[in-house]
């Protein structure tokens, strides 16, 4: 499968176990694909500068981006609930 593919996965997978572990609804397909696909990026480069290595292959993926996705769902939160 294309590697683009399990990016599209990896993505809606990790937002949507963002939403779960945060507790709350999610933001939807398209939006749990993008919060999970920001919280990889988010996720890569914080284990980066921390030298933590999750692992490789797919599961290491996985694991990045929820942490990444976590970390931005909860900074989305407490801007709505900031904002009211």
């Amino acid at each position: 499968m294309p590697s683009w593919f399990w990016w599209v996965v990896i993505g809606i997978a990790a937002g949507w176990i963002a939403g779960q572990v945060i507790k709350g609804s999610g933001y939807g397909l398209l939006g749990d694909l993008i919060v999970g696909a920001i919280g990889g990026w988010i996720g890569g480069w914080l284990f980066g500068k921390l030298g933590i290595a999750p692992g490789s292959g797919l599961l290491g993926a996985l694991i990045t981006a929820v942490v990444g996705a976590i970390l931005l769902v909860a900074l989305l939160r407490l801007l709505r609930r900031g904002s009211r």
